[in-house]
């Protein structure tokens, strides 16, 4: 009756599922903000949600449309920035990021819209901004590589 992916994903206690679902919601918006989604974002967000979430592909691409969902209903960023800040560390929320950033660079350019979008998520997640700049310089050093 049910698929592994939902299988696994309702053994997952619900506040894991509150943060995977707020990351990822980040995630997306961070890649949708300019208005255009590229196949190359898409599937870049979901292998990071599969990497930093142990999930396989099919569960990834779940997590990737309930993010989709979750961040058109959304008000504002602070819904879900708000759960990261009370569940995370700090080197975890540098993390979700890092992973932001990565998702900027996915498509090979950098729109003002995204730039605006990491910065509005760093510091509502408490993120310092020499610790944004240092990496949007080293996802933008290693992308060129």
């Amino acid at each position: 009756m049910f698929n592994d992916a939902a299988a696994r994903q309702s053994t997952v206690p619900a506040a894991e599922e509150q943060i995977r679902l707020a990351a990822a919601a980040l995630l997306f918006h961070v890649i949708a903000v300019d208005g255009v989604v590229t196949e190359d974002e898409r599937a870049t967000l979901k292998e990071l949600l599969a990497r930093r979430f142990g999930l396989d592909p099919e569960a990834a691409a779940a997590l990737a449309r309930q993010a989709q969902d979750a961040e058109a209903e959304a008000v504002d960023l602070f819904t879900f920035t708000h759960v990261l800040k009370a569940a995370l560390e700090l080197e975890d929320r540098v993390r979700i990021i890092e992973m932001m950033w990565q998702l900027v660079y996915a498509d090979g350019s950098i729109h003002e819209f995204e730039d605006n979008a990491v910065w509005r998520v760093a510091e509502l997640l408490g993120v310092p901004s020499e610790t944004r700049i240092r990496l949007k310089q080293t996802v933008r050093e290693r992308v060129r590589s």
